[in-house]
């Protein structure tokens, strides 16, 4: 499409309204963007300037940022197949002995299913991934190699960043020379697993994982399911070694359902140093499991998101791919109903990014900004998080890639 246009007739949030001194809604108004290539390079109220630029009639739809999943599985996926329900869970190690069994003849339907799951969370809004794809002994490299094909598929739609992560264990399995094969050929995310239940060897687990990030200047992602006090001596641990290696502000930690069973007093210690090394945690504001206390991670200042994880996979037969829904469900599942904290709840699946800041202030869009936006049928983004709104049209770096106005 031309690559200059106004989005016309655009509501976009402008304030908090008070009563009683409480935030009780949103103040928005009309307003125009003029978008070039990918950027937002002017935002006016009034009229627009007849000069013979093509004009987008957004009919007073909504904008919000448009969405990032940080963490994904587009491998190992019934979704995009015939439908296939899970096997009973015993254990995470069970799990892994079915994908052992299975994983070669799933190759051949990797690519196509990935891009099914891409087609589910673009057209939710998503345009940026952080996308986890199994390396290990049985598949070697060639679950990322079919995964990037797809990704290479939808690159008009969405960005994309991959994790190396080895699902098997990566002592367990003897997969870092995998890993280290994979950081050669351009993934850039260094991934971990329980380093205590899977590896059966914590310090051994955690130092060979931050051995490779550092080897190959990658960033951090590590999947931590194991709970109390076993999973939170290892994020200690973790946070040691991270602070001795000076990776703050390159790790996440992917669950943390220890988080969600520990005493909340050593919650919040640790969510402090959390906090001062800027490690992030990614969650799906689990129901079937413990897990963790968002408010309180918030509230401390520890930097969350939201996430989708896997969909209708051997793992599990759930998801929507919506990550609006997910949010919903975690503001739900806190008891976040008022106005304000549906605005926060939003910012857990933009990476952030929020229309208003927790003062109220105008934060997005600005002149500048990269053209990344979702037009959506609400009147502000806490009815958008609350009701799940119908989203009409994506748009990502200028163009319309889902959707229609």
């Amino acid at each position: 499409m031309n690559k200059k246009f106004w989005l016309s007739n655009v509501l976009l949030e402008k304030g908090f309204q008070y009563e009683n001194n409480q935030i009780s809604g949103t103040k928005t108004n009309l307003n125009h963007l003029l978008i070039e290539n990918d950027k937002i390079v002017d935002i006016l109220e009034g009229s627009i300037p007849k000069d013979g630029t093509l004009v987008l009639d957004a009919k007073g739809l909504l904008a919000i940022p448009s969405l990032v999943e940080n963490h994904i599985h587009l491998d190992k996926c019934h979704f995009g197949g015939p439908w296939k329900a899970s096997t009973p869970f015993t254990s995470v190690s069970d799990r892994i002995k079915e994908e052992e069994e299975f994983l070669p003849s799933f190759l051949e339907h990797t690519t196509e299913r990935a891009k099914k799951l891409l087609d589910l969370i673009t057209g939710y809004g998503v345009t940026h991934a952080r996308v986890q794809c199994n390396v290990d002994p049985v598949v070697g490299l060639g679950n990322i190699e079919r995964v990037v094909e797809a990704l290479d598929a939808y690159k008009e739609k969405l960005s994309y960043e991959l994790v190396a992560f080895p699902q098997h264990g990566l002592l367990r399995s003897n997969s870092v020379k995998f890993m280290k094969e994979a950081a050669r050929n351009g993934v850039k995310v260094v991934g971990g697993l329980d380093p205590a239940t899977i590896d059966n060897n914590i310090e051994a687990s955690l130092q060979k994982m931050m051995e490779i990030a550092v080897e190959f200047n990658s960033d951090v992602d590590i999947h931590l399911h194991d709970g109390g006090s076993l999973g939170m001596y290892t994020i200690r641990r973790l946070t040691q070694i991270v602070e001795e290696a000076k990776w703050q502000g390159r790790v996440n930690i992917s669950h943390g359902y220890c988080l969600g069973d520990s005493p909340i007093e050593e919650v919040s210690d640790l969510a402090e140093i959390l906090r001062d090394l800027d490690i992030s945690l990614a969650t799906t504001s689990p129901i079937d499991a413990p897990c963790p206390p968002i408010p309180l991670l918030y509230e401390k200042g520890v930097k969350l998101s939201i996430i989708n994880d896997n969909i209708n996979d051997h793992w599990s037969p759930f998801g929507t791919g919506d990550l609006l829904q997910r949010a919903s469900r975690m503001a739900e599942k806190f008891g976040w109903i008022d106005e304000y904290s549906l605005t926060r709840a939003l910012g857990f699946i933009t990476n952030g990014v929020t229309p208003l800041d927790n003062k109220g202030d105008a934060m997005w869009p600005r002149i500048g900004d990269t053209a990344n936006i979702i037009l959506i049928n609400a009147s502000c983004s806490a009815e958008a998080v609350a009701r799940t709104s119908e989203r009409k049209a994506i748009i990502h770096k200028g163009s319309i890639v889902s959707g229609s106005i």
